[in-house]
């Protein structure tokens, strides 16, 4: 019997890959990366703003065009595959990651007249300029509209849809004016795949309304006009652009268009699954399911949890979102995460060390692995890009205390590890304070697969046994999974997402299991840290700190010519 396969096509930060996916064993046939040519490494950034992270458009239609044929092309040296067994195409993105667009639903990037403009670009999820308008709808929703906040944690973040928007009015009118409306890019490439752009026509997730755009049907979808007017009148051109229902995973945005088709050797007509971010189709890809803690560990981190819709669920302050069907059909998403991690890392590794002789990450890890916990005498704060879980707070930095001057840098950096490992128990010990128990670690991600020095960390700290998804590109593994969905059983793939997990996904061998020792002593540091958390980052706290860093950022912003 032929085999069937499907496209899985993730969206990251550096770059975009597809995979081809058998459909019956879930495996990666073909996997094909390119790297964004825009900007550094894919980001356009500004030196002097370093809340600005952009990306250009013409990434994601280059990147779908490059990644598939790649694939298909190596797919076609294996064994009984050929294009004409492809029954379906999923998508992930990075998010909150929205772009401007006309009111055909082309970016306003694109137009010769914004064509070098950052605001009339995506903007990417890592873009922080929106920190002030974040406390703006924070404040107002807090007043008037309590509900909002509550499904998304109690507070709104720099990272989302709404203060991006609001910042982009202030910032760059220009831009703001010529918006037909804004378009996460998690719905924006699968319409293009499918020629569905028209801002009517276009189908909008769930995901990405849900956990980053306050979007609800319990009060009629997005936020209602009059809160988003009372922020900026020119909020009510956007908002009536928006639908009032949204769409999940498990349902198609529509079929391959005839010119898509034929740039990518595709079926006219192949089924394209509506997008969503790229850690809730890792978490799919890694078989989540509830009980089970999927941490997707790159750049930053996403903590993915799930819980059946008729089972009773509290809102729990701190998270980015608690939605129905955002991950899996059928039940709620939840999602908490880190702000930087990996970036943590590269960050010492390139511009602090900015010794190519060090051997960069690998000799780092290895000297790093030889110390014992608590030796360097380090405590750091894992806030260098802001704080998302628990605090929202992207007006938050880093912090590392304790050096001498015979602090080396392989302490440095076992230290940031550490300091990564745990924010991330203080976001599993939120999940469990409110009721949902974990049973299970489940990571992906680059990370987890490549450095087992912060795997054996983690499960230190967390003092929990990790395990690994078998698959090294999980979110696109998801994406893929979303694609046998809704080209259904009928044409060779999946009814529902439990059928593409026990098909298509799996868990490797290896397992890190806490030491006793470590963890005992990771236990102690742990109670450190909450202390030094608590101080920089809770308003209130008895013989606190929380001006501090943000006095500092005050400081810097004037001097950069940038204001307070």
């Amino acid at each position: 019997m032929k085999s069937h396969y499907v496209i899985g096509l993730d969206y990251g930060t550096n770059s975009a890959r597809a995979v081809v996916v058998n459909v019956n064993s879930g495996e990666e046939v073909a996997t094909s990366i390119w790297n964004y040519t825009h900007g550094e490494a894919g980001v356009i950034i500004d030196q002097k703003d370093t809340n600005l992270a952009r990306q250009h458009p013409q990434d994601y239609i280059d990147g779908a065009g490059e990644c598939v044929r790649q694939a298909l092309r190596e797919a076609a040296q294996s064994e009984g595959f050929s294009a004409d067994r492809v029954i379906g195409i999923g998508i992930d993105t990075t998010g909150s990651t929205p772009m401007p667009v006309d009111a055909h639903g082309a970016p306003l990037a694109l137009n010769q007249r914004f064509q070098d403009e950052p605001a009339a670009m995506a903007w990417l999820w890592k873009d922080h300029t929106g920190h002030a308008e974040a406390e703006e709808i924070t404040e107002r929703a807090a007043r008037l509209r309590p509900h909002y906040l509550a499904k998304c944690g109690g507070r709104y973040s720099s990272e989302w849809f709404w203060s991006k928007i609001l910042h982009c009015q202030r910032a760059a009118p220009a831009v703001a004016d010529a918006a037909h409306t804004w378009v996460e890019i998690a719905d924006w490439i699968p319409a293009l795949l499918t020629g569905t752009m028209l801002p009517s026509a276009l189908k909008r997730g769930i995901c990405a309304a849900g956990h980053k755009a306050m979007f609800n049907a319990s009060w009629g979808g997005y936020p209602d006009e009059e809160f988003l007017t009372g922020l900026d009148t020119r909020l009510a051109r956007v908002r009536r652009a928006l639908p009032n229902v949204s769409h999940t995973v498990a349902e198609a945005v529509g079929g391959l268009s005839a010119e898509w088709a034929a740039q990518l050797g595709l079926r006219e007509g192949l089924p394209v699954a509506v997008g969503a971010f790229d850690a809730h189709l890792g978490a799919a890809g890694s078989g989540i399911r509830p009980g089970v803690l999927v941490k997707i560990i790159g750049t930053s981190t996403c903590d993915m949890m799930v819980w059946p819709l008729e089972k009773t669920l509290p809102d729990i302050p701190g998270l980015c979102g608690i939605v129905p069907e955002s991950v899996l059909p059928g039940a709620y998403g939840l999602e908490a995460g880190q702000s930087a991690v990996g970036d943590i890392f590269n960050w010492f590794v390139n511009q602090i060390q900015h010794d190519a002789a060090g051997g960069g990450h690998e000799a780092l890890s290895r000297e790093a692995a030889m110390l014992s916990p608590g030796e360097s005498g380090l405590l750091g704060l894992d806030w260098h890009n802001g704080n998302r879980t628990i605090l929202t707070d992207q007006r938050l930095t880093g912090l590392l205390a304790g050096m001498t001057l015979h602090t080396s840098p392989s302490e440095i950096y076992r230290a940031l590890i550490e300091s990564t490992a745990f924010g991330a128990r203080v976001i599993m010990e939120r999940f469990e304070e409110y009721g949902l128990k974990v049973e299970r670690i489940v990571n992906c991600g680059g990370i987890s697969v490549k450095n087992p020095l912060v795997m054996q960390i983690y499960a230190d700290v967390m003092n929990r046994t990790l395990e690994i998804s078998r698959s090294t590109q999980t979110c696109a593994l998801g994406a893929a999974m979303a694609g046998a969905v809704v080209a259904g059983r009928k044409a060779g793939g999946h009814g529902t997402f439990g059928e593409a997990a026990a098909a298509m996904t799996g868990l490797l061998e290896r397992k890190f299991t806490p030491n006793p020792k470590s963890a005992a002593v990771y236990d102690r540091l742990y109670r450190l840290f909450h202390r030094v958390h608590d101080s920089f980052g809770v308003a209130g706290t008895e013989g606190g700190l929380y001006d501090v860093m943000k006095e500092l950022l005050e400081i810097r912003d004037k001097a950069r010519g940038h204001g307070a």
